[in-house]
């Protein structure tokens, strides 16, 4: 027992345990980490999809389902391609060469299948992009008029905006073509060398992603004027435009920016469609004729570059989003 008088013993402090660094180069490769796994599964679904598809694919090899090769032709090939083998065996044939980085050759056209999708890729990036900016504006603007202008043009921009998130793209394109180049005559039906070409591809894909993007904004826009830090730079003294342009446009326009990543990948699967409409070349004309050939190869090739554009986009539009938002810079 202590004694009288002595004193009493320092109260023994417990720190909690430092939490360890990750350091600078986690994130990067939890995403590289992530981006791999993407690939991997990208490349296994897009594999087996394309095998269940009826048909042989030794005759896509031969010229198509019209060749009329022989029986004997068709045994050939199917034992130089390895398509007489175990569909797990080709699969892990098939992986360790999309491991070396190696996409092959197509079976119909003959030839590398890396130069090919790289000669149709800028085309198609060029689309994505163009259409992602137009979305973009149109949705800012229309978004900005429907919280500016009461509530009337709340519920005619909220009308606009339900109306063109639901247009198909085939709809879409197919009434362009017949109002800008069946009636006024001002733009081409087919997509031509230069701008004007564009005009009527980039409308399509844009207007249904505008309408989708417009409905997250106004809500977001509308949410962050009745934020107590809209009231506290009215306080200030600062006038309606900077508050509305400077402080409540940021915080509005970052829900949208986190799902430009989604909204760039449903683009590139939108020009599919669209490239086929208006005759373009891209990487959407070029799966749909190597899926309807049973072109693995090039079907699994367009599969991975179109994943890896995603992945990218992504992750920049994660950075875009941590410099909108103050709380991202702060973590």
């Amino acid at each position: 027992m202590r004694e009288s008088g002595s004193p009493a013993p320092a109260a023994v402090t417990r720190r909690p345990p430092a939490r360890r660094s990750r350091g600078p180069l986690h994130p990067v490769l939890v995403h590289s980490a992530g981006g791999l796994f993407v690939l991997w599964a990208v490349a296994t679904l897009t594999f087996f999809a394309v095998r269940l598809i009826p048909g042989d694919p030794a005759q896509a090899v031969l010229g198509g389902p019209g060749s009329q090769a022989s029986p004997e032709a068709l045994a050939a090939v199917r034992a130089e391609y390895g398509f007489d083998q175990p569909l797990l065996v080709q699969y892990l044939r098939e992986l360790g060469r999309l491991a070396t980085g190696d996409l092959g050759r197509s079976y119909a056209l003959n030839m590398d299948v890396a130069p090919l999708l790289l000669a149709q890729l800028g085309g198609t990036l060029l689309l994505a992009l163009l259409a992602l900016a137009v979305a973009w504006l149109l949705a800012l603007a229309l978004a900005t008029w429907s919280t500016l202008g009461g509530k009337t043009a709340w519920a005619v921009g909220s009308g606009i905006e339900i109306t063109a998130a639901a247009l198909p793209h085939f709809w879409l394109a197919t009434a362009l073509i017949i109002l800008f180049s069946t009636w006024l005559g001002v733009l081409p039906p087919i997509s031509t060398p230069g701008p004007v070409g564009l005009v009527l591809p980039v409308l399509t894909l844009a207007v249904p992603l505008a309408g989708f993007l417009g409905q997250i904004m106004r809500e977001s826009f509308q949410a962050a004027l009745e934020s107590p830090f809209v009231l506290s730079a009215r306080a200030r003294g600062e006038g309606e435009l900077g508050i509305r342009f400077v402080h409540v446009l940021r915080h509005a326009a970052l829900p949208a920016v986190n799902l430009s990543g989604w909204a760039f990948g449903s683009l590139i699967s939108g020009a599919v469609v669209v490239e086929t409409i208006f005759a373009r070349p891209g990487l959407g004309r070029t799966l749909l004729n190597a899926v309807t050939l049973r072109d693995v190869p090039v079907v699994i090739g367009v599969v991975l570059i179109v994943a890896l554009a995603y992945i990218l986009m992504t992750l920049v539009t994660d950075l875009a989003g941590a410099l909108l938002d103050p709380r991202g810079r702060t973590a």
